[in-house]
């Protein structure tokens, strides 16, 4: 008997067209994906993630405004003359380093904000019949190995659709997708029901979806399948609930440190913590805040 060919994780799709307004007015003219975190915008940080799981090719579904993400990944010829006339090599390998050779960028513009399925079903297209990624930049995922690679390690060992949580306190499950899985014990577990910002007394429990997701290319027809939802967004979380009972979903809870930079808390709680992992700014964070507390 043959053995069974698990096909691999070759494209991820960043979705990377919303209006970023919990970050007004900074949002106005910038992309909320290219607000830095210490030295790199957030885009780049998933696309990083991506590329250090195995991942080549990136999709990112933009919108209006959002410009300034294609040319972060494009090739700055003037910018790359003048370093390497000035002989500021280390500089030189920095911006080469945003793009490798080897990985492809494609956009695709979403023409209307009608939620994270539609941003979704915008990439089937370029996604073709395969199983890909999904990076919501807002969520820094930082862990070792990324996130994006404990995800596709899994996958490996058991196809199908995969959903990165986390714990979340009860009071918090309005602000995720929540899932209910047949072994809560298991780090991945097949996952029994999926609902999209439940209130706290309706969750069937308290495991949160994180921004990342592998996902089955039946999640097109899924999604197309299902009702829109309130403002008549297009759901992904709908999508994924008329998956279950069909074909093999998962759940991952993953090792590593979530930030939703979504929000400015979470921005600034991972701008301080990168930039005390950074050994050219610890020391002098460190002097900043003991100051700053009187410490």
């Amino acid at each position: 008997m043959s053995k069974t060919l698990i096909p691999k994780i070759t494209k991820a799709v960043f979705p990377v067209g919303g209006m970023g307004t919990r970050f007004l007015p900074a949002t106005k003219a910038i992309p909320k994906e290219m607000l830095p975190v210490v030295d790199k915008p957030l885009i780049q940080y998933a696309v990083e993630e991506a590329y250090a799981a195995g991942i080549r090719q990136m999709i990112f579904v933009t919108g209006r405004h959002k410009r300034s993400i294609e040319d972060h990944f494009d090739t700055a010829y003037e910018l790359e003359a003048e370093l390497e006339g000035a002989h500021k090599q280390s500089l030189l390998d920095v911006v080469r380093s945003i793009k490798p050779e080897d990985m492809d960028c494609i956009f695709v513009r979403q023409p209307r904000a009608l939620g994270l399925g539609h941003a979704v079903l915008c990439a089937e297209n370029l996604v073709g019949n395969e199983p890909f990624a999904v990076l919501l930049a807002d969520d820094l995922m930082v862990g070792s190995p990324p996130v994006l690679k404990q995800m596709i390690q899994s996958f490996s060992t058991a196809p199908g659709t995969v959903l990165a949580v986390q714990d979340v306190p009860r009071e918090h499950t309005s602000r995720y997708g929540i899932v209910s899985v047949n072994n809560d014990q298991r780090s991945y577990a097949a996952v029994d029901a999926i609902v999209e910002k439940p209130a706290p007394q309706d969750a069937p429990s308290t495991l949160g979806v994180a921004g990342r997701y592998i996902l089955s290319p039946s999640i097109f027809q899924s999604i197309r399948a299902q009702p829109r939802g309130v403002g008549g967004e297009i759901q992904l979380t709908d999508g994924i609930a008329g998956l279950i009972g069909h074909e093999p979903v998962y759940s991952l809870r993953y090792a590593g440190t979530r930030y939703d930079c979504g929000s400015k808390e979470g921005f600034l709680q991972a701008t301080i913590d990168l930039a005390l992992a950074n050994p050219e700014l610890a020391e002098t964070v460190k002097s900043h805040m003991r100051a700053v507390l009187g410490l």
